[in-house]
C-alpha cells in the first residue's frame, strides 16, 4: 500500500512539473513572437514608404490590444503622430523615393485619416510619387488613397463609394412587449443616447443634428475626393449615387481610377519608376517599419508631453479606455517632472462617468497652474470628453471632430413587468424611508426619481459653469449650444466651443511655444506596455471572458453589452455622446 501511494504521489508531482515547464515554454514562445517583428529597420535606397493592410493607425498607446488572442495578428499598431513625422521625415530622406497606399480597408478614424491625407498632400510638395492600388476597397481606405497622382484598381475590384449613412435601433416595444421598464433623467433636448428606450423613431431634434453632422462630415471629405480626382461636385455626386465604384469599368470610365491592372503589374510599374532591373528587389518599407529606424534617435533635454485620453471614461483603474484613478496618477506625474516643460492633452473619447470627468478635470486644471496645456481633438470629443478640455489654455479640433454634446443624463432599467409575468415578487425590509429606493425588481420610488433628476440638473450646471469659464461665454450662450447636441469641428468652432481647427502637430508647436521651447522632443503618455506586460494583463478571469465575447461580437456590440450588464456603468450619472460615426 505505501508503495501504492508513493507511485501515485510521483505521478502527481510529475504531472504539475510538466504543466508548469509547458506553461513557462509556452508564455517564452508568446513573449518572443511578440518581440520577433519589433527589429530597427535599415532603409536603403530606392525605398517606397508603404501604407498596407497591415498598418493599425491609432491615436492612443491604450488603444493597442496585443495580448493572448490576438497575439498571432501580424498588423503592427501605429501612433497617428509618429505617422505624421514618418511622412514628414519620408519627404526629405534620399533613400525614399515615393509613397504606395495598399490599403483595402483601412483601420483608423476619420480625422485621422484627413491628417493623414493632409500629410501626404504636403509630401507631394517634394515631387516624389504616391501612387494606390486596391482590390475591394472601403470608402475610407478610397478616401486615403484618391490623395494619389494615380490610383490603380484590380480588374475584378470594387470601390465601396456610397456616401454616409447612419441607422438608429429602438428598444420601447421590445422593453414594453417583455416587462422590461426603463427610468430615463436627461437633461437636453438633443441627449438622443436615451431615445431608443423612449420611442419608436427618431426625434425631430435627433434627425437635425445627424443630418448636419452627415452632411459636414460628407461636404468635407467628398470636396477632397472629386477635387484630386480631377471631378466636379455634380459629376462625383452622380458617381457616388449610382454606386459606379462597384463595378471595375464604370470606375475607370468615371474617373475614379486610371486603370485596371493586377497587383504584379502594380509592383513592376512602381520597379520601372525607379529604374530598377528585373532582378532588383523591389523594397517597400512599412510604416512601422520607417518609424522603427529612427526611434532610437536622441531624445534628451526638454519635452513637450503628449498626453493620450482615448476611450470611454470611467472610474477606477484600468490601462484601455480612460480610467480617472490612473488618469489623476499620469497628470501628477508630468505636473512633477521639470523637464516636461508643456503638456498637450490629446482627447479621442465619446465620454462615460461623470463623477471620474470631474476629476480629472480637476487634475488638469492643478497642472495648469504649474505649465502651459494645450488640448487635441480627435475623432470625438464630446460629452465628459468635451468636458475634461475645460482647464485648456487653448483647443484645437479636426474639422470632422464630433464636438460638444454638452448635456447630462441617467439610465435606470428594471424588471418589474417582467419578473411579474413569470411570478416572480418581492417585498422589502428596510431601516430608512429610502434604504430600498431602487430596486431592479420594482424600480426607482417617486423621491428617488426626483433626487436622480436633481443630480441630473446639478451635474449640468456645473458642466455648463465649467464651459462658460473656459469659453468666455454666458450660461444662456452655451445653453443655447448644448442640450447634448453634437457638432462638427467646423461648427464648433464656429460657435466658439473650440479655438482654433488644427492638427496634433498644431497643438504641439503653439504648447512649445506658449513655455518658450526654442529646442524640444515629444514625449507620449501613458507609455506603451511592453509585449510582456500585453500578454500578461489578460492572464484575470474577468478579462479573459470579456476579451472571449469581444472578439465574438465585436468591439462595437461589446461596448452595447457593457452598457447593460456592467453595474459600474449603470449606477452613474452619465455625460456621453449618443452614438459614434464611421467612414465605411
Amino acid at each position: 500500500m505505501r508503495s501504492f501511494f508513493k507511485n501515485v504521489l510521483a505521478n502527481i508531482v510529475a504531472i504539475v512539473l510538466l504543466c508548469v515547464v509547458f506553461f513557462v515554454f509556452f508564455i517564452m514562445m508568446l513573449v518572443f513572437s511578440s518581440m520577433g517583428n519589433d527589429k530597427a529597420v535599415s532603409v536603403k535606397n530606392n525605398s517606397v514608404l508603404t501604407i498596407n493592410l497591415k498598418t493599425n493607425i491609432i491615436d492612443s498607446p491604450t488603444e493597442e490590444e496585443v495580448g493572448l488572442f490576438n497575439i498571432s495578428d501580424k498588423s503592427k499598431s501605429v501612433l497617428l503622430y509618429d505617422v505624421l513625422e514618418a511622412i514628414k521625415k519620408a519627404k526629405t530622406d534620399d533613400n525614399i523615393k515615393g509613397i504606395s497606399i495598399e490599403a483595402d480597408d483601412l483601420h483608423a478614424g476619420m480625422t485621422q485619416i484627413d491628417d493623414i491625407r493632409n500629410a501626404i498632400e504636403d509630401f507631394k510638395k517634394s515631387g516624389k510619387f504616391v501612387y494606390a492600388y486596391g482590390n475591394a476597397v472601403s470608402q475610407s481606405a478610397y478616401y486615403l488613397g484618391s490623395v494619389a497622382d494615380q490610383y490603380y484598381l484590380n480588374p475584378s475590384g470594387m470601390i465601396e463609394l456610397k456616401g454616409l449613412a447612419t441607422e438608429v435601433a429602438f428598444f420601447k416595444d421590445f422593453a414594453d412587449k417583455y416587462g422590461i421598464g426603463i427610468e430615463v433623467i436627461r437633461h437636453g433636448k438633443f441627449k438622443s443616447a436615451v431615445e431608443p428606450f423612449l420611442r419608436n423613431d427618431i426625434s425631430p431634434e435627433n434627425k437635425e443634428q445627424l443630418s448636419t453632422l452627415l452632411n459636414d462630415i460628407w461636404s468635407s471629405t467628398s470636396t477632397k475626393m472629386a477635387v484630386s480626382r480631377k471631378m466636379d461636385a455634380t459629376q462625383f455626386k452622380t458617381v457616388v449615387d449610382s454606386l459606379y465604384g462597384m463595378i471595375p469599368e464604370l470606375g475607370l470610365k468615371y474617373k475614379l481610377a486610371d486603370k485596371l491592372i493586377q497587383k504584379t503589374e502594380y509592383d513592376q510599374m512602381i520597379k520601372s519608376k525607379l529604374s530598377l532591373k528585373e532582378k532588383e528587389k523591389l523594397n517597400k518599407v512599412s510604416l512601422a517599419g520607417y518609424i522603427s529606424s529612427y526611434a532610437d534617435e536622441d531624445k534628451s533635454g526638454e519635452k513637450v508631453a503628449v498626453l493620450y485620453a482615448s476611450g470611454g471614461i470611467n472610474n477606477g483603474d484600468g490601462y484601455n479606455d480612460i480610467f480617472s484613478e490612473r488618469y489623476v496618477k499620469y497628470i501628477k506625474e508630468l505636473q512633477d517632472d521639470e523637464k516636461v516643460k508643456a503638456v498637450v492633452f490629446r482627447i479621442n473619447s465619446p465620454g462615460g462617468s461623470a463623477n471620474a470627468s470631474d476629476e480629472i478635470l480637476f487634475e488638469l486644471q492643478q497642472l495648469k497652474k504649474k505649465k502651459p496645456l494645450v488640448v487635441s481633438f480627435g475623432d470625438y470629443a464630446a460629452s465628459g470628453g468635451y468636458y475634461i478640455a475645460m482647464a485648456a489654455d487653448k483647443i484645437y479640433s479636426e474639422p470632422n471632430t464630433l464636438t460638444g454634446s454638452i448635456g447630462v443624463f441617467g439610465v435606470i432599467p428594471y424588471y418589474k413587468d417582467l419578473a411579474n409575468k413569470n411570478g416572480i415578487r418581492s417585498d422589502i425590509v428596510a431601516t430608512n424611508a429610502n434604504s430600498q429606493y431602487y430596486s431592479a425588481l420594482n424600480g426607482v420610488t417617486p423621491y428617488g426619481v426626483n433626487l436622480i433628476t436633481r443630480s441630473v440638473e446639478g451635474t449640468y450646471k456645473r458642466f455648463v459653469h465649467f464651459v462658460t469659464q473656459n469659453r468666455k461665454q454666458t450660461f444662456e450662450q452655451i445653453d443655447s449650444v448644448g442640450g447634448g447636441r453634437v457638432w462638427s469641428g467646423v461648427r464648433a468652432k464656429q460657435i466658439g466651443l473650440v479655438d482654433e481647427l488644427g492638427t496634433l502637430n498644431d497643438a504641439v508647436k503653439f504648447a512649445a511655444q506658449k513655455a518658450g521651447l526654442k529646442s524640444y522632443h515629444v514625449s507620449s503618455y501613458p507609455k506603451r506596455m511592453t509585449p510582456f506586460e500585453q500578454i500578461f494583463k489578460d492572464l484575470n478571469e474577468e478579462d479573459i471572458s470579456a476579451r472571449i465575447i469581444k472578439n465574438k461580437i465585436g468591439k462595437a456590440n461589446y461596448e452595447i453589452l457593457q452598457q447593460i450588464t456592467d453595474e459600474k456603468l449603470k449606477s452613474e450619472v452619465k455625460m456621453e455622446m449618443p452614438y459614434q460615426i464611421k467612414i465605411n
